[in-house]
């Protein structure tokens, strides 16, 4: 185990995350025929923080699990080696939401959807290093089938300095009905005229499996009986694997340089599954792209999606 590498060992291995709040963080909803758990509306504005550290190895497996480099293992040496001649070491920007803080306990796995991901990178992060990250649940919506909960994290140095944001917000299916204010959500008309580009992938049979490297193990992306219980056919990929590998294919897009983007933002609209083809359809715009992405029967598993670049 290298330095770098032994340092992040002890960040990780540091105490757990405190709460701000010692109430009960979980209610169940009256209107829910599921009886579904979610936080409890008294708790909006919980606070977390912990130390979260990261080694050039992390960034390499999480480059893999959005799957750099599966179509030509030589093409994106910069994200998936750290030692390849001219080619340093690279983060995908979308690493960033992997450093941010996990909601409170919502319940059941199997309940739990992601609902949107927004991150926003004031500097480049880099292939190791150490931020600390505190977070909050800014509102709880009650959308009738279920809630909507918005959760968001900042992420500073050890210097203090603020490295970014990942706001982020989860639905949880069956805890609707409990008289909360229903999320209002943001107007967005896609396009009229046809994507100026058509990224076409395939995403690999075991791709679950090697995103949960980078630290989500829910067993509802890799066990078929707890997909089953589900409702669902078969274990569906991670929401964050699909806006990973959507953020990885639209750098060419703004210039290939990961480290000016700066906004990334996504609605999750539908499961995309392993061994299936994801399409990112995107358009140009001086900031950036907005993009949504399909599966391979044509449903739209990304919406409203955003990248944004700084100017060079």
């Amino acid at each position: 185990m290298n330095t770098q590498d032994k340092r992040a060992h002890a960040a990780r291995t540091q105490q757990p995350p405190t709460a701000e709040a010692t109430e009960s963080t979980t209610l169940r909803s009256q209107g829910s025929a599921g009886g579904g758990r979610v936080v409890a509306p008294a708790l909006v504005g919980l606070r977390t923080s912990r130390e979260r550290a990261w080694t050039p190895t992390e960034t390499i497996l999480y480059a893999l699990g959005v799957g750099a480099g599966q179509r030509d293992p030589a093409a994106e040496l910069r994200f998936t080696t750290e030692n390849s001649t001219g080619h340093p070491q690279r983060v995908l920007p979308t690493f960033a939401s992997v450093l941010a803080a996990d909601p409170p306990p919502l319940g059941e796995l199997t309940a739990i959807r992601h609902a949107e991901e927004a991150l926003t990178l004031f500097r480049p992060l880099s292939p190791g290093g150490q931020v600390h990250t505190t977070a909050a649940v800014t509102a709880l919506h009650d959308q009738g089938s279920g809630a909507l909960v918005e959760h968001v994290s900042r992420l500073h140095d050890p210097a203090g300095t603020l490295v970014g944001t990942v706001r982020r917000a989860m639905f949880v299916i069956g805890a609707g009905g409990f008289g909360g204010r229903r999320a209002r959500p943001a107007r967005w008309q896609p396009p009229a005229d046809p994507p100026e580009h058509r990224l076409v992938t395939t995403v690999r049979p075991d791709q679950a499996l090697l995103y949960r490297l980078s630290g989500d193990r829910n067993p509802l992306h890799s066990d078929p009986a707890v997909a089953g219980r589900a409702g669902l056919p078969r274990p569906i990929l991670h929401g964050l694997c699909t806006f990973g590998f959507a953020g990885r294919l639209l750098l060419p897009l703004v210039g290939d340089d990961p480290t000016r983007v700066r906004h990334v933002r996504v609605r999750f609209a539908a499961p995309l599954h392993p061994g299936d083809t994801l399409t990112v359809h995107a358009w140009r715009r001086p900031y950036g792209v907005v993009f949504r992405a399909t599966d391979g029967t044509g449903r739209v598993v990304l919406d409203r999606g955003v990248l944004a670049v700084s100017a060079r």
